[in-house]
């Protein structure tokens, strides 16, 4: 059990990175969140494509229980195309709705610009750390503007580690951080950290 522990965002990202992205596509290979060795994809009220394409194969299903070969080959013909294309709408209609609510992120946070706040880094990368505040916003600090160091990127260990010091911040982290810019063209919010809040969290400083 690992709900409310410093490990969860930890174990919480892993897990999802070593998953598949979901897609549409006609063959089953049933669910693996459900354990369900059939499934289809079904939302009502009908709201998508893929749901329109699901009913309008039930009911010719159900209004035809004999159905032949040749109408089955028909309503198979175009399912792999409209899969895809499926597929491809979605992600773009996520993407779209991701960069809406992080313009609309940003604006509100071009308030609090200079104003300090307890976070948690919630990525890691080689160009700096996301970090995650209580409200759901998330901002980057930049490797360049990490204090005190140069911090190179450990992949496989999720943390960026201190090149003299050994010092680590690592995903799930509590850090402090201070709003220091906001770009609503770019939908980005920079942070930087507070150092002299630090010790308050009980950081690691030696690398193990």
């Amino acid at each position: 059990e690992m709900a409310g522990k410093p490990e969860e965002r930890l174990v919480s990202t892993v897990a999802l990175r070593s998953l598949k992205q979901a897609v549409y596509q006609t063959e089953n290979i049933g669910h693996f969140g459900l354990a369900a060795e059939y499934y289809t994809h079904f939302t009502s009220p009908i709201r998508r494509y893929p749901d329109l394409i699901v009913h309008r194969l039930l009911h010719e299903w159900v209004s035809d229980l004999a159905m032949n070969a040749q109408k089955s080959e028909k309503l198979e013909l175009n399912l792999d195309a409209i899969a895809e294309h499926s597929s491809i709408r979605e992600r773009a209609a996520a993407e779209a709705e991701r960069a809406t609510v992080d313009l609309k992120k940003a604006e509100y946070m071009e308030q609090f610009i200079g104003e300090t706040f307890d976070g948690v880094i919630s990525g890691v990368t080689s160009w700096g750390m996301y970090v995650e505040l209580p409200n759901t916003i998330e901002g980057m600090v930049r490797v360049a503007d990490i204090p005190g160091d140069y911090y190179y990127f450990e992949e496989e260990r999720y943390q960026m580690v201190g090149e003299k010091t050994g010092k680590i911040y690592k995903l799930g982290q509590k850090v402090r951080v201070t709003v220091s810019a906001v770009d609503k063209l770019l939908r980005t919010i920079d942070f930087e950290l507070n150092e002299e809040d630090e010790n308050e969290h009980g950081e690691e400083t030696d690398r193990k």
